[in-house]
């Protein structure tokens, strides 16, 4: 009698955050465990983290001494290289450069094969581009590990192309997208304006609660994040407090229902550094797949996207040209309604579907 073995591959991946709201590295393993894979996903805990809901692979939280600065990252990076050194695996999957020195390192120790997702190109972030001493630590560290990697990928072109220029390195392009799903019936509740994702520097919620002055709709703010405590101040000194609603951090059901109802979505990312520049952010998909016609910054992916589908206002990141923009889709219903109808055909490209056949051919080749 002949019997079939099925040996799976185990795949780590690892990400700095604690699992709960990481929406691309939710479509990412459900993706691979669905198609065969063992996946665990390892981030960290935090004092705020809540309890993880039960998915399809295996999700770990490491729990740190420090939890920002210097140290922190050290410590983590640390307990990363114990914990995966300790792992029976196939695979491992670094997310952003944060993780890369643990992964990098262990994979060389195991001799097992390591796959960098860049979400971000890091050292060009807001949070680290105008920290030179931080910058050039983090630069070093990608300039000795990237250039040496065989399986990587990125979420725009932009990136891709920065990559290539920077670190001689192909990166395959893996789009942030959501799930194509059937659209629900709008419920019929208060008019509103939405962004998601980190409450940080250089996301334009300050000109965007400002902008709210001279705008007849409610703004919701769903998410997180360093800038958080200091925005919450921010609508009483324009008055409009009873404009601007915080939800902090959304759980992605959540945060689906509430994009799903909204009226407009803002994604207004300041480029001090070229990760924004050239990014195409999560939320920017996310209004697509739900029908929701947004107002965008006016950079160059999104630019292309918007030649093809018109799906948003572009703009500029000041006060006048962000009122002009929602209000425009506020006030003309026939302009309003052309976006949405460029949504409702641009998510058909633009979503999971698609990209996961890519993501899948990317793990197949590992080895």
């Amino acid at each position: 009698m002949t019997y079939l073995i099925i040996i799976l591959k185990k795949i780590i991946f690892t990400v700095i955050n604690d699992l709960t709201y990481d929406q691309r590295m939710i479509r990412i393993c459900d993706t691979l465990s669905k198609n065969g894979y063992e996946v665990e996903l390892v981030g960290r805990e935090l004092p705020s983290s809540i309890s993880l809901q039960e998915r399809g692979y295996q999700q770990t939280r490491l729990k740190c001494i420090f939890n920002q600065g210097k140290l922190f990252y050290l410590e983590y990076n640390l307990r990363l290289i114990f914990y995966l050194l300790d792992k029976k695996l196939d695979i491992i999957s670094g997310v952003d450069t944060d993780t890369l020195f643990a992964t990098y390192v262990s994979s060389k120790i195991l001799g097992k094969p390591l796959v960098y997702d860049a979400h971000e190109y890091f050292t060009e972030v807001e949070e680290v581009v105008n920290r030179p001493v931080v910058k050039s630590i983090w630069q070093m560290l990608e300039s000795l590990i990237i250039p040496n990697l065989k399986y990587t990928y990125t979420v725009s072109s932009g990136l891709v192309e920065l990559f290539k220029k920077n670190y001689n390195t192909d990166f395959e392009l893996i789009r942030n997208v959501p799930v194509l799903k059937e659209l629900k019936q709008k419920e019929n509740t208060e008019k509103y304006i939405i962004y998601h994702g980190a409450v940080n520097v250089g996301r334009g919620l300050e000109e965007m609660i400002e902008a709210m002055q001279f705008i007849d709709c409610k703004f919701y703010i769903c998410g997180h994040g360093d800038l958080y405590d200091e925005l919450l101040n921010l609508p009483e000194k324009h008055f409009v407090q009873e404009k601007v609603k915080f939800f902090g951090f959304t759980e992605p059901e959540k945060l689906e229902g509430l994009i799903a109802n909204a009226m407009i979505g803002v994604n207004l990312l300041k480029s001090k550094g070229l990760s924004y520049y050239h990014s195409l952010a999560n939320k920017f998909f996310d209004y697509i797949q739900h029908g929701i016609p947004q107002v965008t910054v006016n950079y160059p992916e999104y630019q292309v996207v918007n030649s093809n589908y018109e799906v948003a206002k572009l703009v500029d990141i000041k006060i006048e040209e962000i009122v002009d923009a929602i209000n425009t889709l506020l006030n003309d219903e026939t302009h309003y309604n052309k976006l949405k109808e460029s949504c409702m055909e641009a998510r058909k490209e633009y979503n999971w579907q698609n990209e996961e056949e890519k993501l899948l051919d990317i793990y197949g080749r590992v080895n």
